[in-house]
């Protein structure tokens, strides 16, 4: 049982803490195999080769059962989270709750223990699985521990196989280049993923690839308790440069006949096995048949999980540009962005971050690096793992900030913005260079997908500003609100929507509510909806049209992923709604909206406008007029809906 903070205060591993671990194992072993064979499925083999290392962490690193959220805690990362079977008996074994929910809740609908590790489980601080997530997730509570004065040691836990995933070579790079001494990564190297072994499979030289990446590596028998602690401290306390220790192991460690079978991976022992098993390892009390019935009865209790706060932010001073100036979103974001962190640099409770992948001038992000270099992570073409670095980052008491073009911000990235929603991350990524309007770069660059992949999550909230002055104000809101927000801008500059008085619509009066849409124009039986920076466009169209004497009603939408009611009703009162969008017209904004006004019983005639096509190099004005997506397209479109209506009528 935890009695005191340790830390691996000791020299050496006593006579005592020895027995006490190998007593722990032995009976962390038979809960393993009673779970996963109980559950039917689980993987035993790699739990149990992760065994001595997980309660050697869990014994001596800073981490208290009591406590498992307290900020100056180590953190201690399950990279292979498939060992799932071995952190709970090992989190048990130390105290942080009862093993026997586990032993008949494993794998079952409804149970705080699923199949890899998740945070509904105490003292897990990462729901894995991916692989190759892990390290960064590291790195990203690294840059926490230095950037908060904690000072406390992140513990990343990786498999052999999972060496094979390039993520790893980005995470570890930065590592160095970045000087993160206190963080130490463990491979549980017993040779073997799910189809053989890893040599065959794909032959990694992995001590190699991590001493080429400037990690110092150490080799230790991963079963000799002794060995562990010696090497665990000394990783701890090297201020040298980062450490990897690669563990040794023999998958199925323990049980004779499971020893060294890629069979045990990823498979249950069968039940007629398990006595055999339990002898081999002393005995073991569990009594199957009351957990079967057990789990009939139902799934365990959910542990209660303390409420995670976003720290309190102050969004600085707005800045408005007049209506004769011109200028691109992303120089406004840039400015907010300065503006917010000059605000809030000097707390001590508050870290501040910004990540950029080499494109620090165009996303503009180079002023606060320039200013704060400290906080200012350059990470070079490194998106997946900046993407998870970030949103680690996020989770904790800090504004983590992640700027790049959309199409590595989001394309590439989809998988780790998944994991970040899946761990309720509060990152703030803006992303530039969006839609055709990325221009002459061409397809491969211009990212029209970007709400129809961060929409299939369930948390991420997509924002596209209209203008300067909105980018401004959308950006202090977001960077001082909790949650995953994707802000996203062209690249081209763009005029000022003015109102209905030629001041700037989003000026000095305006205040931005998320969700909300804006009316900029009034009109009559048609609407005009334009979507981010789209809305110049739009208000192009609208000009061409009233100057005929044509009365149609202007709304911008900024927020994608969450619209009013109110807003619905307003647009479903229009017999005629017309959509525009930089974006797919399959699943944008415009089938957002559609679906929106479904749900509320409203039917108006809709037609979207988009991107259909992938569009070529060329200028934005160039490929929105090929794409028929320009001012001047949009009214004549809408000239032909309104003189059909009118022909109809």
């Amino acid at each position: 049982m935890f009695d005191s903070w340790r830390g691996f205060a000791e020299e050496k591993l006593s006579a005592d803490w020895h027995d006490r671990i190998t007593e722990m194992a032995r009976v962390a072993r038979g809960h393993i195999l009673t779970m996963t064979t109980v559950a039917g499925s689980g993987h035993p083999g790699g739990s149990m080769s992760s065994l001595e290392t997980l309660l050697t962490l869990y014994n001596f690193a800073r981490v208290d059962p009591h406590d498992p959220k307290r900020d100056d805690r180590d953190r201690i990362i399950i990279s292979h989270g498939h060992v799932s079977p071995g952190a709970y008996s090992a989190l048990a074994a130390v105290g942080f709750f009862d093993i026997t929910p586990a032993l008949h809740g494993f794998r079952q609908g409804g149970s705080p223990f699923e199949g890899h590790v998740e945070q509904s489980v105490p003292g897990i601080e990462w729901d894995t699985g991916n692989l190759g997530q892990g390290l960064s997730v590291g790195v990203g509570k690294a840059i926490y521990s230095r950037l908060s004065g904690q000072n406390f040691h992140s513990y990343v836990l990786m498999g052999d196989g999972e060496q094979q995933k390039g993520q790893l070579c980005e995470a570890r790079r930065v590592a160095v280049k970045f000087g993160l001494t206190n963080i130490t990564a463990w491979v549980d190297c017993n040779r073997l993923q799910i189809s053989g072994k890893t040599d065959d499979i794909l032959r990694v030289d992995i001590k190699a690839a991590w001493e080429a990446d400037g990690w110092r590596v150490v080799d230790v028998d991963g079963h000799d308790l002794d060995a562990l602690y010696d090497v665990f401290r000394e990783a701890t306390l090297d201020d040298s440069a980062p450490v990897m220790i690669l563990g040794h192991t023999v998958m199925g460690k323990g049980v004779s006949f499971m020893e060294g079978k890629e069979a045990y991976h990823g498979a249950a022992l069968k039940p007629e096995l398990l006595p055999k098993a339990f002898e081999e390892l002393g005995g073991c009390d569990n009594d199957l048949e009351a957990l079967r019935q057990k789990r009939l009865e139902g799934p365990p209790t959910l542990f209660s999980r303390p409420e995670r706060t976003f720290p309190e932010v102050d969004p600085g001073t707005p800045t408005t540009l007049d209506i004769d100036e011109q200028t691109d979103n992303r120089s406004a974001w840039g400015k907010a962005l300065l503006s917010v962190a000059e605000a809030n640099m000097d707390r001590e409770d508050l870290a501040i971050a910004v990540f950029d992948c080499d494109l620090a001038g165009s996303v503009k992000t180079a002023a606060f690096g320039e200013k704060y270099p400290d906080n200012f992570f350059q990470c070079g073409i490194t998106e997946h793992s900046t993407a998870t670095m970030a949103g680690s980052l996020s989770t904790e008491n800090a504004i983590s900030i992640w700027a790049d073009f959309a199409a590595f911000g989001v394309d590439e990235t989809y998988n780790q913005a998944r994991l970040n929603d899946i761990n309720h991350g509060n990152l703030k990524l803006f992303c530039t260079h969006t839609g055709v309007n990325v221009g002459e770069d061409g397809k491969t660059h211009q990212c029209i997908d970007f709400f129809g992949l961060l929409n299939s999550t369930f948390g991420w909230k997509v924002i596209t500003p209209a203008d300067p002055n909105q980018t401004d104000r959308i950006a202090r809101y977001v960077l001082s609100h909790p949650g995953n927000f994707a802000v996203f801008m062209g690249r081209a500059k763009l005029g000022i929507i003015p109102d209905e008085n030629g001041k700037p619509y989003f000026g000095d009066d305006y205040v931005y509510r998320y969700g909300r849409m804006d009316t900029v124009r009034d009109g009559e039986n048609l609407v005009l909806v334009a979507a981010g920076n789209m809305m110049s466009e739009a208000y192009a169209a609208w000009q061409l049209l009233n100057s005929q004497g044509l009365r149609i009603a202007l709304v911008a939408v900024s927020d994608w992923t969450d619209m009013h009611p109110e807003d619905i009703a307003a647009i479903g009162g229009y017999r005629h709604v017309v959509t525009l969008e930089d974006h797919n017209v399959k699943n944008g904004m415009g089938v957002a909206l559609s679906m929106a006004l479904l749900d509320n019983g409203y039917t108006p005639d809709i037609t979207r406008i988009g991107v259909e096509v992938y569009a070529s190099s060329g200028k934005p004005h160039e490929l929105y007029k090929l794409l028929k997506m320009d001012g001047a397209s949009v009214a004549e479109r809408i000239q032909r809906i309104l003189e059909h209506e009118t022909v109809r009528g």
